[in-house]
């Protein structure tokens, strides 16, 4: 059993979200996936297995602080680099499909850059008044500058307000304490001409309620790309930002293929490798 440290979604070296990779997971117990993920403290921790599915190349377990996720999208891009990387070999030439909560999600080579296909949305819509309002709290963003209100689930629940401006999403102050289970994000537009056409930020309550703002995230990401194309606010492809308020500085490529499916993309970078793992 050996651990990797993977970089995800990086427009750099060291810039994006990291995530730690457990190979040969199979001897351990649900208790010991989640203190392992809560000792590491990043935003998720995944565990590689053998598939039960025939139609996967192998099973991730996604775990978070707060317990374990059915599917999120930069665990979804490290593992696969790191199962790859570990000489993984994909029943499908130039396809590898991941067993995982929500079913079998494939990835692809999007020239230097991974790209997973979006899992169907669980719900989408409007937020209904309560949760429109309790959004606004948690994030602390001014009412004035909500374009819409969204729910933008895809195993998280992530309940999305889009916002006017890029401008507007940075300046948000999100409370520090919040419910166990909150997925809240914000979306806005960039200005033309930079290296990304829209900024997100993504906040989550870890075990002790404490709000946390994740560096760069694949399934808001993914959930946020079927919302804007759908909507006809982006076509073809679109470049969003994030983390730059944590440190991070996140680029994901977002991307609409001619079958309307919707492919979301990023540099994955090996950090470390091979550190031999003796879990308690």
């Amino acid at each position: 059993m050996f651990l990797d440290l993977v970089d995800v979604f990086g427009s750099g070296p060291l810039s994006g979200n990291p995530l730690a990779v457990v190979h040969g997971g199979e001897g351990m117990s649900d208790a010991q996936m989640l203190r392992l993920t809560q000792w590491l403290g990043y935003s998720e921790t995944t565990f590689l297995l053998p598939p039960t599915d025939p139609g996967a190349d192998y099973r991730v377990r996604i775990f978070y602080p707060a317990g374990e996720l059915p599917f999120a999208g930069h665990p979804t891009l490290g593992s696969a680099h790191a199962w790859l990387a570990a000489g993984g070999k994909a029943k499908e030439d130039g396809c590898v499909v991941q067993e995982c909560g929500i079913g079998l999600v494939e990835v692809r080579r999007d020239g230097e850059r991974l790209a997973f296909r979006a899992p169907p949305l669980i719900r989408s819509g409007p937020l209904d008044a309560e949760d429109r309002a309790e959004t606004l709290r948690l994030t602390g963003t001014d009412e004035a500058q909500v374009v819409a209100a969204v729910h933008a689930a895809n195993g998280p629940g992530w309940k999305l307000l889009h916002l006017a401006s890029a401008e507007a999403v940075l300046a948000a102050e999100p409370v520090s304490r919040a419910p166990k289970g909150t997925d809240v994000a914000l979306l806005g537009p960039c200005a033309p001409g930079g290296a990304a056409q829209f900024e997100l930020r993504a906040f989550f309550a870890d075990p002790a309620g404490k709000m946390v703002e994740d560096p760069v995230t694949g399934s808001l990401n993914a959930a946020v790309a079927q919302y804007l194309f759908a909507s006809g606010q982006a076509e073809g492809n679109y470049v969003a930002a994030q983390g730059r308020k944590v440190g991070a500085d996140g680029l994901v490529y977002c991307s609409q293929d001619e079958s309307g499916d919707v492919w979301i993309a990023g540099r994955v970078e090996t950090v470390a490798t091979g550190g031999a793992l003796f879990p308690a």
